[in-house]
Parts: structure tokens; sequence; C-alpha cells
């Protein structure tokens, strides 16, 4: 079993090759849990800090410990315009960005921008810091724009409808679709009774509309899915930056099997005991 971790270039050439590249977003803001997923077979993990309430010296801490177990690791930023937010991820050893909420294409290539050194970009270069630490300055920062992953997160309906023009964008490394946040945008929620939203006609239409835009432009295809079950599905359909949920999801869906099981023994030894309501419930 290899423990070599691929550049950020290597990476993304084999996702773009079809190669999947499996992960979970991390929600806890836990130097401990990230540590510990980082070993347990993930290629990548991301620190949510949108949703996350980690600050940014948890959020320092945490690529520390996803780090040292080799996965990629991956900071899910405030928006295209939280230009100290992509800053700070990169800085402190992010290997990329998912900027969530883009709906046209000047808001992703200011994401892109914010990304990427001059001239393709206007991240500011500083010395030292963990990003260069491993390769020194003149080691990281020529490199940096072909290493960095940018993912852009399609979870509006203006973003499918600008979707020609958001793909074309270059510098766009991967488009992660956000089937929750989209459902909700396109008002499917209010359409259909959960869960049949995430098999309708109308999300089945953009997500054709997101996969023909970005194969034609060499863009990677990333999306969130709570669980394994369809997986296999997307996979078909050309995604192969796959995360099944995250940190919070995987305590909770572990625990509910737990207790279930408790509650199987229990009755079969003649004892009363039922578990307390879940979240999941």
């Amino acid at each position: 079993m290899s423990n070599s971790v691929p550049s950020g270039a290597d990476f993304k050439k084999q996702l773009r090759a079809g190669e999947p590249k499996m992960g979970l977003f991390l929600n806890a803001h836990s130097t401990t849990v990230a540590e510990q997923l980082a070993h347990s077979g993930y290629d990548w993990l991301l620190v949510d800090t949108q949703h996350g309430p980690m600050d940014r010296e948890k959020l320092s801490s945490m690529l520390c410990a996803i780090g040292g177990g080799g996965a990629k690791s991956m900071v899910r930023v405030g928006g295209y315009d939280d230009r100290a937010g992509i800053q700070q991820a990169l800085d402190l050893g992010s290997d990329g960005v998912l900027v969530p909420y883009i709906n046209t294409a000047e808001e992703a290539r200011q994401a892109v921008s914010c990304a990427r050194y001059p001239t393709v970009g206007t991240r500011s270069v500083y010395f030292p810091q963990r990003s260069t630490n491993k390769a020194g300055l003149l080691g990281y920062v020529p490199n940096a724009n072909a290493n960095v992953i940018v993912a852009l997160q399609v979870e509006t309906a203006s973003c499918i409808k600008n979707m020609v023009e958001i793909a074309a964008v270059p510098g766009v490394d991967i488009l992660f679709l956000g089937q929750n946040d989209l459902c909700m945008s396109m008002g499917l929620f209010e359409t259909y009774e959960f869960p049949h939203m995430y098999t309708s006609p109308e999300l089945q239409q953009a997500t054709e509309t997101l996969v023909r835009e970005a194969q034609k432009n060499k863009v990677i295809l990333g999306l969130f899915l709570f669980g394994t079950s369809r997986v296999g599905e997307f996979l078909d359909k050309g995604f192969t930056f796959v995360s099944i949920g995250n940190d919070l999801h995987h305590v909770l869906t572990q625990t509910t099997a737990h207790v279930q099981d408790l509650e199987s023994i229990a009755k079969a030894k003649g004892k009363s005991w039922t578990r307390r309501p879940t979240s999941l419930m």
C-alpha cells in the first residue's frame, strides 16, 4: 500500500483521467477528529469554515493534522469575495479551496484570481509561512498556480443558467455540485415531497448541463452526497471528486447503527431498552 502523496497537479491529472478521489467534509472543529480521519483511507478532507465553527487558529491546527495523515486538504471558504479566507487557507498549507455560491462567470474569475499568484491571479506572496515550509519560497511559489486546487460550488439556479460561461473560466479546476442548495434554489423542495426532488427531471436536466459544460472544458466534476448509495450512479456520469458526507454525519449514522443493534440485543434478552430520539429520526 503506497503512502506517496501526489502533487496537486498530479492529483488533478488523475481526477481528469477518471480516477476517483473520495473524501469527507469536516464540520467539527476538532484537530483530533481531523487527524484520525486523515488516517482513515479518504483521499481528501475538506475543512468547512463556511458552516463549521472553526476560527483560523483552529483551521491551522486542523490542516496540520490532515497533512500528517497524508490526505489532501481543502477548505470551504466564505465565498468568491472572501479574499482573506482564501489567502489564509492557502498560506496555512491547504492544497485548495472550495468557493461556494457561485452565480456568474465574473464571480468565478474573482475566486480563481484570489487563489492564483500573478500574473494569472492576485494572490499575495509572503514568506515564511507553512505553505512554503517544505519546498521553500522558490520551490513553492513558481509551482503553486499548477498545484493549488480551485473548486467552485454549483448550488444555484443562476449558476446553472450561466454554466456555459462559468465552466469556460480559465483556472477553474473543479465544478462541485451541491444538490441540496441547488434543489432549494430551483424551488424543488416546494414542488416535490422529500426525497423525490433529488431524482426529479428538473435536477437531472441541471446536472446534465453541468456535466456537458464541465467535460467540454476539461473541468473535473465533484459533488456532495450523504452516504454511498448513489456513488456508483455519479461515477458513471463522470463525477470523480466525491464526498459522502461529513464527520458529524458519520458520527450520527454510526451511532444510530449501534443503538439499533442495542435495541435488538435488549429485546432478545427480554430487557426494556429503547434509544432516545436522534436528529436522524
